[in-house]
């Protein structure tokens, strides 16, 4: 099964509303970040080990480590939580800059470092999370 496949299967598989929710933003990130590069990470360590949420991913930044090795990894997440929805933004180097700067305006979400959590798309202004998004991205294009 290929990538797009995955995703539109893990994404049928949620129940409603959260499908539709989840298919909405899947629609704003594809929007905010146009032809990126498409991931999906079913939660599974090498044993099939749940350990964490399935994530979907868009775009595509390299991670340097201490050591000079890299790795590629998505810019962008999203993933469904018991309690809602979380969208990443990875590669923020700044861990303050998120909730700082989009928190104030962007509605009833938990902000931390690289994670906006919600519990529905309505409790939040879904143009300051694009704009968190694009911003992510255009930051992890620098580094």
């Amino acid at each position: 099964m290929n990538i797009q496949e995955q995703i539109d299967q893990h994404l049928a598989s949620q129940p409603e509303p959260k499908r539709s929710e989840m298919l909405t933003l899947h629609r704003l990130i594809l929007q905010a970040v146009p032809g990126c590069r498409l991931w999906f990470d079913n939660g599974k360590d090498s044993e099939n080990k749940t350990i964490s949420n399935p994530t979907i991913g868009y775009g595509c930044y390299t991670i340097k480590y201490a050591s000079g090795k890299t790795r590629e990894f998505f810019q962008i997440g999203m993933s469904a939580n018991k309690t809602g929805i979380s969208v990443y933004i990875l590669g923020i180097p700044d861990k303050n800059y998120l909730a700082q700067t989009y928190g104030p305006n962007l509605g009833k979400a938990n902000v931390t470092g690289y994670c906006i959590r919600f519990k529905t798309l309505k409790d939040i202004n879904t143009g300051i999370l694009e704009a968190a998004i694009q911003y992510g991205v255009e930051t992890s294009n620098k580094t």
